[in-house]
């Protein structure tokens, strides 16, 4: 018998819910600290109050931000089944169900039924170095982007009357962070060469006309850190599929539905934009999709979707 359970993640607490009678809707709770050395409290309590065998257990939890992660790689390591769900789609199961209250102990019970209800698919944790070439990744990402904040500093200070000593500062700031940028660079590449399958993967990915390193070393994260079992799974999860609106007579314009991680996206863009140039299938595509009538943004658009041909690099 699988035993349902919904624990609701904040920074600094777990609100977890035990469905022990689906049918009366009988639940118990329990409130525990978002802490490591919380977390065995946590298999004690289910132990004593649900069942010893831990297998028979199913908790599930939202993707909220990094927070839930510590808590999720811990239970699966403890042998308990997870499921991992989109925070959407158990808003819209909450709507389904008339639910108009939120709490953080309504939460964890929504969860617990939607796990019971719904079925979803299991969690399995990404391998160690797909792991830490995410943190990497991320790590560069924010380097940039600090970076660029300076750089629009150092045009301002440019074209007003700036003190020497704040353009000095600036100007210091700019060659730290470009010295950290190249540094963290080479640590990304060092760690995609020690591991075979990264590296392997990435010269694949590279293969492809449109896609250089940064396009390459974001997709390669993804398709790693995530259990995709086709192309198209990854397609939708970025957002890259088209979203229609349509009801009786009506009909509204089709857009991409644009789920998923806007960064990565962006860079798809720029692959594509550059693959219409260069990449004989996509560019004839593009073509085509102009002739019958498309816009160049809904062409590019559509571009970016066989760019996940990249994505059977790793799956297929």
């Amino acid at each position: 018998m699988t035993h349902y359970i919904g624990i609701d993640v904040s920074k600094a607490k777990l609100d977890l819910a035990w469905i022990r009678d689906i049918d009366k809707l009988k639940v118990k709770t329990k409130v525990f600290k978002n802490d490591h050395k919380d977390f065995a409290r946590i298999i004690d309590w289910l132990k004593s109050n649900v069942t010893d065998d831990l297998s028979d257990i199913h908790i599930t939890v939202e993707a909220t931000g990094v927070y839930h992660e510590t808590l999720a790689y811990y239970l699966h390591d403890q042998g308990l089944n997870i499921s991992i769900v989109n925070p959407a789609f158990v808003r819209s199961y909450a709507d389904s169900l008339g639910s108009r209250h939120k709490t953080d102990k309504k939460d964890s019970v929504l969860l617990a039924r939607y796990a019971y209800s719904i079925k979803p698919d299991l969690w399995t944790p990404p391998p160690a170095e797909a792991r830490h070439l995410k943190s990497l990744i991320k790590r560069l990402d924010a380097l940039q982007e600090d970076l660029q904040r300076e750089q629009n500093r150092q045009e301002k200070a440019d074209a007003t009357d700036t003190a020497p000593i704040v353009t000095a500062s600036i100007e210091q700031m700019i060659a730290a962070l470009q010295e950290a940028i190249a540094k963290l660079n080479a640590d990304i590449d060092d760690h995609i060469d020690r591991h075979p399958t990264l590296k392997q993967d990435q010269e694949l990915l590279k293969s492809i006309k449109g896609v250089g390193t940064v396009t390459s070393r974001q997709m390669l994260t993804l398709m790693h850190n995530k259990s995709f079992t086709k192309a198209s799974q990854a397609a939708a999860f970025l957002g890259l599929i088209p979203k229609q609106v349509q009801s009786g007579q009506f009909r509204g314009k089709t857009r991409l539905a644009k789920n998923g991680s806007s960064d990565i996206r962006a860079k798809l863009y720029m692959a594509a934009v550059v693959s219409t140039k260069h990449n004989p299938d996509i560019k004839a595509q593009y073509e085509r999709l102009l002739a019958n009538g498309k816009c160049k943004m809904q062409a590019i658009c559509a571009a970016m979707r066989p760019s996940q041909i990249l994505c059977n690099c790793h799956l297929d």
